[in-house]
């Protein structure tokens, strides 16, 4: 069942605190028709079954806009959101994803910005305040009500989904819609982190997790910044990817004797900066000993349960920082999509339907994706 899209098209919804009926418009495209139903994945209950079935088409709000996703990343988040191991609550049932690129469909009566047919990405924050402190410094993804896309927000994982029209990335025509997908929240992650540790071109940056998802692009948004790249991960074909996408030096932990003084040594004392996209708790409290003196280390990734542990000793007398990096805001994220549209930073993707939702996740959790998968969702 379809509806066909007219120039405007009116929908009426009852609210009993206004009192009765009132009158939500949004606009829509003739050349478009936005049907009634969709194939999506949602679960019930965290662990529980990923169905693909259909689902209800969202309907945009006033501020939002309705972009009929043709693909989705997948990212470890994404994992953490189904199986509800963070100590952020998900809403339930949920349609997760937060790297949706596609297509303006419909948009609320109040957005500006997007154009029926436009381009657009949904990022991990769906939208935010606005009007408060941190929102006002540009410290959107820390509002204390922001949404997030695929947690509590109903994400890309599906056909069609709505986004706040002020955080919605704008992606310019003619991308590839399918190779921008990961730099929506991996890409704009990693170069919001390398903004993080204020490095200087010609300084030295390890990248531990550099052949994963997040870590693939962070190797080349660096080499773009001119920083030297060295690149820690373990397991076939590793290192073969980081070195296609720049890196200099790669130290596979599976075969070191001693992760430490292998890295000071290829960096000549350590680097000036560390970029933590892993999930392992142990490389990153690793990573606090091996990073020079008054170098910083930069925690990107989010293993469950997992802390940082620094000797405290040294951390004094060699002066290191230790900072959060948390996504981008959207300045952030037009720089980063700049960096891809201009050919310096390329998604090593590999792209299966989105019924294959559930085979990525047992992929993801025994540590044997290289790049980023990136799911179509018209499979």
């Amino acid at each position: 069942m379809f509806r066909l899209a007219r120039a405007q098209t009116s929908i009426t919804t009852t609210s009993k605190a206004l009192g009765g009926s009132r009158r939500l418009f949004v606009r829509l495209n003739s050349s478009f028709a936005i049907p009634e139903s969709q194939k999506g994945v949602i679960f019930y209950e965290n662990g529980g079954k990923l169905e693909y079935k259909d689902l209800p088409v969202p309907k945009p709000k006033p501020n939002e806009i309705l972009i009929n996703v043709k693909y989705s990343g997948v990212c470890h988040t994404d994992l953490h959101a189904w199986k509800g191991d963070w100590p952020l609550p998900v809403k339930l049932p949920l349609v997760g994803g937060h790297e949706g690129a596609g297509v303006v469909v419909a948009k609320g009566e109040n957005v500006t910005n997007f154009e029926i047919g436009d381009y657009a990405g949904i990022k991990w924050l769906n939208g935010s305040c606005m009007s408060c402190e941190l929102c006002e410094q540009g410290y959107e993804s820390n509002c204390l009500q922001a949404d997030l896309s695929g947690y509590t927000h109903d994400g890309s994982f599906q056909q069609y989904a709505t986004a706040d029209a002020v955080q919605a990335a704008q992606i310019p025509k003619g991308t590839d819609l399918a190779e921008i997908a990961p730099i929506l929240c991996a890409g704009v992650t990693v170069y919001k982190a390398l903004k993080t540790a204020d490095l200087q071109p010609g300084q030295w940056i390890a990248i531990s997790g550099a052949a994963g998802g997040l870590g693939s692009l962070a190797v080349q948004y660096a080499k773009a910044m001119g920083l030297r790249v060295l690149g820690i991960d373990g397991g076939p074909g590793k290192e073969e990817l980081f070195k296609s996408l720049g890196g200099e030096v790669f130290i596979d932990f599976t075969k070191s004797k001693d992760m430490v003084a292998d890295i000071q040594e290829a960096t000549n004392g350590g680097p000036h900066g560390v970029i933590n996209v892993s999930v392992s708790e142990a490389a990153i409290s690793m990573s606090t000993e091996y990073v020079r003196p008054t170098g910083v280390v930069v925690l990107v990734g989010l293993p469950a349960h997992a802390y940082v542990k620094s000797e405290v000793f040294s951390h004094v007398v060699k002066s290191i920082s230790i900072k959060g990096s948390y996504v981008g805001n959207r300045a952030d994220t037009r720089e980063a999509i700049d960096f891809f549209t201009r050919g310096l930073v390329k998604s090593p993707i590999k792209v299966v339907g989105l019924s294959e939702l559930p085979k990525v996740y047992e992929l993801m959790e025994a540590g044997k994706i290289l790049g980023r998968y990136v799911v179509d969702t018209s499979k």
